[in-house]
């Protein structure tokens, strides 16, 4: 029944990208990886779960994976949360993205594309000079459980060595592609030091809303230690203006509700790098 229901959304989800002119492309194409997004989740991280290909929830493998796989941080930690964006870096968004971050004096997490890091490292070198986080989000953005287990650890060291050219540093941080990933996978990063990152608040910003939704989304089910998903790059004729339209209004909202806005490794108390090996 989940596998259908996933089938009829992808199938609007394509009609509705084809009005709009839109092309899905496979997420493996390059720069072209946010057409082909993931399921909306659950902004609750008890309810959270990962697409229906998969039996094991997102809550489930938090339990099984404390502190190597995260949606949130312990509200106990106080009225703290962290803005995180996919895709990136994107000449399109990134940089309208960092202005506003840059502009409202806030530092967040940005998840790096290998594939897009290449060709775009003035872009990474500037989301980490003024400040913000870094983590790996693959370097081809393909869904993880697909393939091998040699093929993901070629996707996740590929792009650490990239960042870490461009940087100086590999990020300890991962996200996978659509919040996808198995027990096997997650064993391996444990096995590494890496901590998985999720989200608890999913902005949804990928299906090319207004602005108004974007905000309305990201702050919907948003409590202490909240992650909150969104974008700064996307596919191929994708419209993100929702997101950069958002971005301040989101900022000023979070702080008039007495939150503070932060980095994940500083919400989290983990570490941004990994370790230099010899």
């Amino acid at each position: 029944m989940m596998q259908q229901r996933r089938k009829r959304w992808l199938a609007a989800l394509a009609a509705s990208l084809m009005l709009a002119g839109t092309v899905l492309v496979p997420a493996k194409t390059g720069d072209a990886v946010e057409t082909q997004r993931q399921p909306a989740v659950a902004a609750s991280a008890s309810k959270a779960t990962k697409p229906a290909s998969a039996p094991v929830s997102w809550s489930d493998l938090q339990r099984r994976y404390r502190g190597v796989f995260v949606l949130r941080a312990s509200s106990s930690g106080g009225r703290r949360v962290a803005l995180t964006f996919d895709d990136v870096p994107d000449p399109r968004y990134t940089p309208l993205v960092l202005n506003v971050l840059k502009r409202k004096r806030v530092h967040a997490t940005f998840f790096v594309v290998g594939s897009r890091a290449a060709k775009h490292p003035g872009l990474v070198r500037r989301i980490v000079n003024e400040g913000h986080a870094v983590g790996n989000h693959t370097y081809s953005h393909p869904e993880l459980p697909k393939l091998s287990l040699g093929q993901v650890r070629r996707e996740i060291e590929r792009t650490g060595a990239k960042i870490k050219e461009t940087t100086g540093f590999e990020p300890a941080m991962i996200r996978p592609p659509y919040g996808d990933i198995g027990p096997a996978q997650l064993d391996w990063a444990k096995s590494r030091g890496y901590t998985v990152v999720n989200w608890d608040v999913d902005s949804q910003d990928w299906r090319q809303i207004p602005s108004g939704l974007v905000l309305r989304n990201a702050l919907k089910g948003l409590r202490p230690g909240s992650i909150i998903l969104m974008h700064a790059g996307g596919g191929a004729g994708q419209n993100l203006f929702g997101t950069v339209n958002a971005l301040p209004q989101l900022i000023d909202q979070l702080r008039a509700k007495g939150y503070e806005l932060v980095t994940v490794p500083e919400l989290l108390h983990i570490p941004e790098r990994r370790p230099n090996r010899a």
